[in-house]
């Protein structure tokens, strides 16, 4: 069973995105939510969220306009993060929903997420439908009585927050200290009370919302990180919790401060939730760490590979699950895991309690569980080039004797080391993988690939 990428206009992996009031325009959102309205028909009922950017209201507006002027009825959920509308869409039994944000991009950007009634992002057969509807602009609009109502849902992030919290056992938390970083983004208002629910004692920064996002940008780096690091060894916590523009990740640091890359937040994770339930599936794209795998494995648990993107790793979950397999967990490398006991979506909520569940059962420091992991060191180099396919040619034929998946670039196995190659669907650039336990191995690898695709980069 696979889930393969389909070419599209203006969707990216995760949505459409661009520079506010030049790509990304009212009038592109408003041509979004008609289609989309188009789509769903007079007399369904859509939920409306958004993060804290400064272009939202503006958007939200625009999308409140045609999904109204198609007859759909309208509930808006305000500032809220990007799972905690899809837990809403899904628990409300709503037609689909909107979510304006960017995610991780600069706060001069804003972007539309279209949700499926099942709480997952729209598919790709799906939204090139939708595309289509934009392009021949065959939308279609309700007559002057059958126009869609607006509401609001003054509830919206609590019943999100209790969703979470019912998860895991009661104070499970007691007596560890946590530092959130929601980043001036829609977390402020659920990551904190969750964890506080849950018996923790929490120091929150950039606390407000905040669209300017002017103490850190949105996506989580370790240099964006370092007042959350100092916070943490200040406080003497646990761990300290960080999140993107809409939360829908999660990226921590250790008891020491110290950053901690996506793949050995998913590497703890799968091993926590493996632990407990051997013989299990974990889902994961192409790109992420060996780390995972050999993880899974020594829990008696197996590893399922997708292409790049949570939507897909999200929907072959939930395919495989359909058909009897018993998948635990799921997600990518970059701190976007999926909880299928809670929603088949990256939840950054989800996984900050997680992270507390698991300090609390294994009782012992952060580092010291992460000192335990297999060790895997991984290069990545992203290359500018307007012959992405050519090189995929080309590597194809250089790696024939190897092992090579396909789905998603070329993938090849050689040794003890894996590389993926992969164009970038949205800019004109390859984006390479290198990893091996051995990290000389890894690096030469790298180089490797480097010197064989010089001639085909600008």
């Amino acid at each position: 069973m696979e889930l393969a990428k389909l070419e599209k206009q203006y969707f990216g992996t995760n949505g459409v995105r661009g520079v506010t009031g030049v790509d990304m325009t009212p009038r592109l959102a408003l041509e979004i939510a008609e289609a989309f309205g188009t789509m769903l028909g007079p007399g369904t009922t859509v939920g409306l969220g958004r993060d804290t950017r400064t272009s939202g209201p503006a958007l939200a507006a625009a999308v409140r306009a045609g999904l109204l002027s198609c007859g759909c009825n309208v509930i808006d959920f305000d500032i809220v993060p990007t799972p905690c509308l899809q837990y809403l869409v899904l628990d409300h039994h709503l037609d689909g929903g909107v979510m304006i944000t960017a995610s991780h991009n600069p706060p001069e950007y804003n972007g539309i997420k279209i949700i499926e009634a099942d709480g997952t992002e729209m598919g790709d057969e799906r939204t090139v439908q939708l595309e289509q509807i934009m392009i021949h602009r065959t939308f279609i609009t309700a007559p002057w009585d059958k126009l869609g109502s607006e509401s609001s849902e003054p509830n919206a992030r609590e019943l999100y927050i209790s969703a979470i919290v019912a998860q895991f056992p009661k104070d499970c938390g007691h007596g560890i200290t946590i530092v959130v970083d929601p980043g001036n983004g829609p977390a402020a208002a659920t990551t904190p009370e969750i964890l506080r629910r849950l018996g923790a004692t929490v120091h929150v920064i950039n606390e407000t919302f905040d669209g300017t996002f002017p103490r850190r940008l949105p996506e989580p780096t370790a240099e964006g990180l370092a007042p959350l690091s100092a916070q943490v060894v200040e406080t003497g916590a646990a761990f300290g919790v960080a999140h993107d523009g809409d939360a829908d990740r999660a990226i921590f640091v250790d008891e020491q401060g110290r950053f901690m890359d996506g793949n050995i937040t998913l590497g703890l994770v799968a091993s926590y939730f493996c632990h407990n339930h051997p013989g299990s599936v974990v889902v994961t794209p192409v790109s992420t760490s060996g780390l995972v795998e050999a993880i899974a494995n020594s829990h008696g648990c197996t590893t399922s590979y997708t292409v790049v993107g949570s939507i897909y790793a999200a929907r072959t979950m939930r395919k495989l699950m359909e058909e009897g397999q018993p998948v635990i967990i799921g997600g990518e490398g970059n701190g976007g895991i999926i909880y299928p006991v809670h929603q088949f979506c990256r939840d950054g909520g989800m996984s900050a309690a997680t992270m507390l569940g698991l300090v609390a059962e294994r009782n012992q420091p952060l580092s010291a569980l992460i000192a335990e992991l297999p060790v895997f060191t991984m290069y990545q180099e992203k290359c500018k080039t307007d012959r992405a396919a050519a090189i995929t040619t080309h590597m194809k034929e250089y790696f024939k004797g190897c092992p090579i998946d396909t789905r998603d670039g070329i993938r090849i196995t050689r040794s003890g080391a894996w590389a993926l190659i992969r164009p970038s669907g949205t800019e004109p650039l390859v984006r390479i993988y290198t990893e091996s336990k051995d990290p000389a191995e890894a690096k030469q690898l790298m180089d490797e690939i480097l010197g064989e695709i010089s001639g085909y980069l600008k």
